[in-house]
Parts: C-alpha cells; structure tokens; sequence
C-alpha cells in the first residue's frame, strides 16, 4: 500500500506489559471506532508494513492497546516504539454535509458568501490549537481561514467547492501589500 492511498491513525508510543502487547496514541476524535481491528500498516523504512492484530481495546481513553500477531516479548514490542500507524482510505466512513476530512478536501474551490471565489484550498494546518485552511487566492497570497463550524456554509463533494461565510475583512487582511505569501514559507525556511 502506498502512503498517499493511507490515512494516519496514530503511534506505538511503548510497550505493555511484558507479552509484547503496545500502546497506540490515536489521532482521532473517536477512539472507539478502533476498538477489534484485524489489520494495521506500520511504516518502516518509509513504507506501509500490513501488521494482523490478534487483539485491540481501549486503555485510558485515547490510547489503543494492541495484540499484535508475531510480537510476542517485550523485546520486540520496544522495536515497534515510535512507529506511526496508517489505515486505507477507503476504510474511513464517508461524510457528508459539512463534516469533511482534511485531505478530501484539498484542491476544492473556496467560495465566499458575498466575495465569490477567493482561490483554492492549498492544505490544512491541524497543528495550531485551531485548526485552519490555507486557501492560495489568484494573486499568489495565502488567505488562512479558521476550520469552525459557523463559517463553512456547505461542503460540494461533486463541484468540489466549499461555501464560506467569512467575516468581513478577514479576507482583505490576507490580499493587501503585507500579507502572506506562498513564498513566504521558502523564506522562512532559508532563514532557519
């Protein structure tokens, strides 16, 4: 499987107990959906890695404590600490309205309620304690919109659009002479 056909699902971050079993810190909003799976893929040496699963249950809320199948002492369990979990895509439930996951919806066309279009949905940064869109506006300048249930309006799978309702001015922060830039991040990394 390759890693663009996977979605993330956590990782290995140490043993349990002393017959090879692991804990998995889940990036999910629902841990419980994960609760009994068969089969996982581990990324080793930058590939996905199919690992069976004799065994699979919560253990304090977002952790998943794992069987797996072959790792049998807490010396191979070690050897798994640190390695990141990836699941198929098209093992994730589809959604619809405007829930969304992140990566469906890159490249759609971001349409403001009284501007019109304002350019394409770039990436998504979840790593801010509010998550947010990066949307690449024509004119080359990067508009970042808070990811908040008030602002989206509606989420077209077919016409890949998604409908916001901006507050006025947020995009014209972005579009006048100081704002970001798609550069601004080869920039910042020459900087570093």
């Amino acid at each position: 499987m390759k890693k663009e056909d996977a979605y993330y699902l956590g990782k290995i971050i140490k043993p349990y107990g002393i017959k090879g079993e692991v804990l998995v810190k889940l990036d999910t909003d629902e841990p419980e959906n994960y609760e009994g799976l068969e089969s996982v893929f581990l990324e080793i040496g930058g590939k996905l890695v199919p690992f069976f699963i004799n065994d699979s249950y919560l253990h304090k809320s977002m952790l998943l404590r794992v069987d797996f199948d072959d790792v049998d002492s807490i010396e191979k369990a070690e050897e798994l600490v640190g390695r990141k979990l990836f699941l198929p895509l098209e093992s994730l439930p589809e959604l619809s309205g405007k829930n969304f996951y992140y990566h469906e919806i890159l490249g759609f066309k971001a349409t403001d309620k009284k501007l019109g279009p304002i350019g394409l949905i770039k990436s998504v940064n979840d790593m801010a304690a509010q998550p947010y869109l990066i949307i690449l506006h024509p004119g080359g300048k990067e508009i970042l919109v808070p990811i908040h249930n008030d602002l989206i309006e509606k989420v077209d799978r077919l016409r890949k659009e998604m409908f916001l309702n901006l507050p006025d001015g947020l995009v014209d922060v972005y579009l006048q002479s100081g704002g970001r830039t798609d550069d601004d991040d080869k920039d910042f990394d020459r900087d570093m």
